[in-house]
């Protein structure tokens, strides 16, 4: 992903940009007769044309404003591309609300053919713009296009005024619709300085700078202006696919991050772009983060006597990890602030992430256990710039603790998590590890965790043509995580297990087994006793039996003919299949399945079967081990290959003859 991501240098020449905006209204004949996009005919719709621009300048007020502008036309192919008609438009402001953007000059059209052919025009009518409050930071203004239709094209276009101008809109050149041209500009007074970078694999068209002299002028002072030119054409639609973590990770897409200003009015210079070490200055004297973790005395006499009397250091960190988890309820707000403070969210035992593992720090603290709060960005929201120290590129806290030596994330939002194990989403690189003492520094967010599972099956076959036996099904590490957070959407164990039968084809559970639901730190367990239903199985002199009657694969998550993002799946694997089959009799093997052995480079990944026939008892067992958990775009054709090829092998049958 890295490697994706370079920074543009902005250099002057002597080129006057013209302003790329086109022509808004009815759309041309050729693009109302357009019925598929050439170089991309799976499309449903296709953006023709994507204008946005930037600019720093004084609006109504005698205020400095950040002004965007929007537009738009999108052709609409046929009905599965109707969701590019429903358009959302997010705002922002501070939390007293005395800062907010707004939005100006909503217009969109529709250009359609009738039933007779003819080309016709609807227009939005602006008291179909809905206006919703999301928090108390944010709203949204949501329209859908009027007269869609199969052939469409829709046409939109806004301006949006915002106070907020460190926050220069990024450009995502590519989205989910593939597009014939996109173009972004922005203009710059001076007295701002950004760093521009291009994320992804594409290449720009055009990339152009120039100057504009004396273009801004406030507090009595005036500046020239850098206007930018980047564009794009023939820009494909990025494809999602399993096992990714963010995709504006690796979307083409423009990104400004404020380096420094200058205030017009008095002259002064502020740098915004910061150190390390300033970031850790903010956030210790921040009283939404540093100030918590001084405040231990909130946590002390909630935490009860008994637990900070335990002798053993690991046993007692378990209690308090415990502890915290069954305190509090997550409230799925995930930042690394507690604006309404530790206090307040432990006596209503409910909380953010910030707030819940927060006060896991200072209860560990206050037991004298070396812990240290950890900043991280999510799988979903994106890796972290490490060359521009940017606060706002983390969302989620966690915890570190060391204990004799060896350090241990933990994760209180999830009253399953085990000790030591973090939810998937918090597996994406590095996070930084503050504390009030020492400056903070990158840890590999890496738990050595594994998702692990073995299933085993002892059949035997009936003279009716049923298969009974014991099903087992033993699961560890992360896939015993997973398997306790199913059973718990069910109101009891017996609802799941009706379930499970309810999705199992033509199969009975007849006795049924669960062990270690509710102890985090051990194995999961099921124990069934089962029948499978095969009518007819026995009525010809041949019996076909393909050995997974459970977990048979039979599509492959890797499907893209080329796919220029890492394969991520969070942590390493291996996942056992055991068959113990039992024959009558009368029959014998006829067709045996070949024992193999599939690997992928460097040891990243294993697949075996190996497989025994013995007086009518049959033996199969498969081992798929993936060692390693994050494979990069040049190694996917392999990885899809090694997925296909078990897939196949999966297929194979044992073929019995009666004698």
């Amino acid at each position: 992903m890295c490697k994706y991501l370079f920074f543009l240098t902005l250099f002057f020449i002597s080129i006057a940009l013209k302003a790329q905006n086109f022509q808004y209204g009815l759309a041309s004949q050729e693009e109302m007769d357009m019925k598929t996009y050439d170089k991309d005919t799976s499309a449903h719709a296709v953006v023709l044309n994507e204008y946005g621009r930037s600019e720093i300048g004084m609006v109504v007020g005698n205020n400095v404003r950040l002004t965007y502008e929007y537009h738009v036309k999108i052709k609409i192919l046929d009905a599965k591309g109707f969701s590019s008609g429903t358009v959302i438009l997010p705002l922002f402001n501070n939390e007293d609300n005395t800062l907010a953007e707004e939005i100006n000059n909503i217009s969109a059209i529709t250009s359609y053919k009738d039933d007779n052919g003819v080309t016709k025009v609807a227009e939005l009518d602006t008291k179909n713009i809905y206006k919703t409050r999301v928090n108390k930071y944010g709203s949204t203004w949501k329209f859908s296009m009027p007269g869609l239709r199969d052939g469409c094209v829709i046409e939109y276009r806004y301006i949006l005024i915002s106070p907020f101008f460190d926050h220069l809109h990024s450009w995502a050149f590519q989205s989910n619709l593939p597009k014939i041209h996109s173009t972004y500009e922005a203009k710059i007074p001076g007295f701002w300085t950004y760093n521009v970078s291009l994320r992804g694999p594409l290449k720009l068209a055009v990339s152009k700078s120039d100057i504009e002299h004396n273009c801004f002028s406030a507090g009595g002072s005036s500046s020239d202006c850098l206007l930018l030119d980047y564009q794009m054409n023939d820009i494909p639609a990025f494809v999602f696919e399993e096992y990714m973590t963010s995709p504006k990770n690796y979307m083409a897409a423009l990104n400004f991050d404020l380096i420094e200003y200058t205030n017009p009015y008095t002259g002064q210079k502020k740098k915004v772009t910061k150190e390390w070490k300033d970031v850790d200055n903010i956030l210790k004297d921040s009283p939404e983060f540093g100030n918590l973790i001084k405040k231990k005395n909130i946590v002390k006499e909630h935490l009860p006597p008994a637990i900070l009397g335990i002798s053993d250091t690991t046993e007692k960190a378990k209690a308090i990890y415990r502890w915290v988890q069954t305190w509090f309820k997550w409230n799925n707000f995930m930042g690394i602030y507690s604006p309404d403070g530790l206090k307040k969210a432990i006596e209503a035992h409910t909380g953010s992430d910030a707030e819940i593992n927060l006060t896991l720090v200072d209860a560990l603290s206050i037991a004298g256990i070396n812990t240290e709060a950890v900043l991280l960005s999510t799988r979903e929201h994106g890796v972290i710039n490490k060359l521009y120290p940017v606060i706002g590129d983390f969302n989620y806290v966690i915890a570190k603790v060391t204990i004799g030596g060896k350090s241990l994330f933990l994760d209180a939002t999830d009253p399953l998590l085990p000790f030591g194990m973090l939810p998937i989403k918090c597996m994406n690189d590095q996070g930084r590890a503050f504390s009030l003492d020492k400056p903070s520094y990158w840890v590999d967010l890496d738990t050595k965790q594994r998702k692990l599972s073995t299933l085993t099956l002892n059949l035997t076959l009936q003279p009716d043509g049923k298969l009974t036996g014991k099903f087992n099904h033993y699961l560890l590490g992360y896939d015993a995580y997973i398997k306790r957070k199913e059973i718990k959407k069910f109101n009891s164990t017996d609802e799941y297990i009706e379930n499970l039968a309810g999705r199992w084809h033509r199969t009975k559970i007849l006795k049924s087994n669960i062990t270690n639901i509710d102890s985090l730190d051990a194995p999961i367990n099921e124990e069934y006793d089962i029948e499978i239903d095969r009518k007819n199985s026995t009525a010809s002199d041949k019996l076909v039996l393909n050995p997974y009657f459970f977990d048979k694969k039979t599509a492959n998550p890797f499907k893209l003919t080329d796919r220029n993002y890492a394969v991520d799946l969070g942590m390493p694997s291996e996942e056992r299949y055991i068959l113990t089959l039992h024959i009558p009799d009368q029959y014998k093997i006829e067709t045996r399945i070949q024992n193999q052995t599939l690997s992928l480079s460097e040891h990243d990944g294993l697949f075996t079967i190996k497989f025994d026939d013995d007086n009518n008892t049959i033996t199969y067992s498969s081992l798929i081990a993936i060692n390693n958990p994050v494979f990069p775009a040049g190694e996917y054709p392999y990885l899809n290959e090694f997925f296909s090829k078990i897939i196949l092998a999966e297929k194979s049958d044992m073929i019995f003859k009666k004698k």
